[in-house]
């Protein structure tokens, strides 16, 4: 086989497979964009003083029903997010990492570093957030 024959066999597919995707992701976005424009062109807006209200099962609310959180809620909440999402990758690197070690051994130091690179982050991170005070409740 020749250089050429070689080159054309590893060319990723052309540009026009990625057409339908393109076109579903555009009417999908025309589709939201028509529907959320089209209600609140036609949809009714009338305000008034029960729509304000706080609805609590048919009971009057007793107290302020518009209380302010501590942002310490929402920076747990979101320490807790970024955590699990972290968490959940490290399921996909088991399974393709225990594959690798099957097929190709001389692969796995490479999975195994970058794994290792990206848990060195994540405890780089957790050690910022530590020393900030970000666990702190104060």
């Amino acid at each position: 086989m020749n250089t050429l024959s070689l080159l054309a066999q590893q060319m990723p597919p052309s540009h026009s497979a990625w057409a339908p995707v393109v076109l579903l992701i555009v009417i999908a976005l025309l589709f939201a964009i028509g529907t959320m424009a089209a209600s609140f062109l036609i949809g009714p807006s009338r305000q008034g003083a029960v729509k304000s209200t706080t609805y609590e099962s048919g009971m009057m609310p007793i107290g302020d029903t518009h209380k302010r959180f501590n942002v310490r809620f929402y920076i747990v909440a979101m320490i807790f997010l970024v955590i699990d999402v972290e968490i959940v990758f490290f399921y996909p690197f088991a399974t393709a990492f225990a594959k690798t070690v099957k097929e190709q051994p001389s692969a796995a130091g490479v999975m195994l570093a970058s794994m290792g690179i990206f848990v060195a982050i994540l405890l780089l991170a957790y050690v910022y957030a530590w020393g900030k005070g970000v666990f702190r409740w104060d």
